[in-house]
């Protein structure tokens, strides 16, 4: 199991760059969908690239990201919310925080499911 990334820190979560896709069951994605997630993921870093003078920190600044990088991302959340079935309607699609509590919810039941699965062995 890998280690949690997620802790609060003030009001909003940090993410580790090195463990982050640990933390949370992966969706089983369609075909299309793997497609989809890709080619948006490909656009972040494309934005990226017009920018090659600027650090992260410039290019994330919430008040100066470029609205080329701001859209790349936006459009690779929708992406990825779809593989997760969080579609317009669902709780999980209204905010950052209900996407967090959803998908923490799908990490303890994997988490209990993997022990169910050890104590079964023993």
């Amino acid at each position: 199991m890998g280690t949690c990334c997620l802790w609060p820190y003030k009001s909003d979560y940090r993410y580790s760059k090195d463990i982050v896709y640990n933390n949370f069951p992966w969706p089983t994605p369609t075909e299309q969908q793997k497609q989809k997630i890709e080619q948006t993921a490909q656009s972040v870093l494309d934005a990226r690239s017009l920018y090659p003078d600027c650090s992260l920190a410039d290019l994330y600044d919430e008040l100066t990201m470029p609205p080329e990088l701001r859209k790349a991302h936006h459009q690779n959340d929708i992406a990825v919310m779809q593989a997760y079935g969080f579609t317009k309607g669902s709780e999980a699609y209204k905010s950052e925080a209900a996407c967090v509590a959803e998908l923490m919810k799908r990490y303890e039941q994997l988490c209990t499911q993997q022990q169910n699965k050890k104590e079964q062995l023993i």
